[in-house]
């Protein structure tokens, strides 16, 4: 029996195992290490590997087995991993989504997200009881947004599911992210997250589509802001950061901040 390393981290109310050594079967070590009760229990499996001085190649697995090309708060995780472990407060991932720059200050890890894009508002989606508009940008991963009143009592299972499987969204399908707006620079967001295939106390790419969509409805047909900072409040109850500067219709300089905790360090028996 092979045992392996790992480190239990959690940002924002999402739990990460990290590893920082090569796996052989990643797809099937997230299966089995996320489950909750006969693995260790997880949103997700991250594995970092060191490429050179302050650079690191990241890979997300969820809880399903699949690799997912980002996740916000697992990056902001590895950020607080490297530089603990590296002694760096300035890094870059290396992410299938694209290079992510990260800084670190303590417990507060700050990354730079990839360009957003696929920017689609107001889609008519047709689902078994209802009819939504739904918003849509690509975060990292896709993300489809909803705008809700009473956030508490939306069924984020329920409806999240059928829009994340919903046809106008496939092959790929959607995380799907509910929100409420509470005030200009205040929203409330809840995710089903793809690959967890629920819904998750929080997710940060999630967070950053929900942000700039928000942004774009609650100034439209207003003068906006060329510099913005949304605060948005998971089911966590903890609330993320995301710093964004509005040019010529594009989104630019987008970064996610908020803390991280290191919760135990232990040996899987694979």
């Amino acid at each position: 029996m092979k045992r392996i390393n790992f480190t239990k981290m959690v940002a924002s109310g999402n739990d990460f195992i990290v590893i920082d050594k090569p796996v052989t079967n990643p797809h099937l070590l997230a299966r089995r290490a996320c489950e909750r009760k006969t693995g260790i229990g997880a949103d997700g499996l991250l594995l970092i590997q060191k490429i050179r001085n302050k650079d690191f190649r990241m890979r997300i697995f969820n809880p399903d087995g699949s690799e997912a090309e980002m996740c916000g708060n697992g990056a902001r995780c590895l950020a607080i991993y490297a530089s603990s472990k590296f002694k760096t407060k300035n890094l870059r991932l290396f992410t299938k989504a694209g290079i992510i720059e990260a800084q670190t200050n303590k417990d507060v890890a700050k990354i730079k997200m990839s360009h957003p894009k696929d920017r689609q508002l107001d889609i008519a989606v047709q689902l078994h009881e209802r009819s939504l508009k739904v918003n849509y940008i690509d975060s990292g991963v896709p993300h489809a947004v909803v705008f809700v009143e009473g956030l508490h009592n939306i069924d984020v299972n329920n409806i999240g599911r059928q829009i994340r499987y919903h046809k106008r969204f496939q092959p790929r399908g959607t995380n799907v992210n509910f929100v409420e707006v509470y005030d200009r620079n205040y929203i409330g967001v809840r995710t089903y997250e793809r690959g967890v295939e629920g819904e998750t106390l929080a997710c940060g790419t999630g967070v950053v589509a929900s942000s700039l969509i928000a942004f774009l409805k609650i100034f439209e047909g207003k003068t906006k802001p060329k510099n913005f900072l949304m605060k948005a409040k998971t089911l966590s109850t903890e609330v993320l950061n995301v710093y964004f500067n509005y040019k010529e219709d594009k989104f630019l300089d987008v970064w996610l901040e908020g803390k991280v905790n290191n919760i135990c360090k232990g040996e899987y028996n694979v």
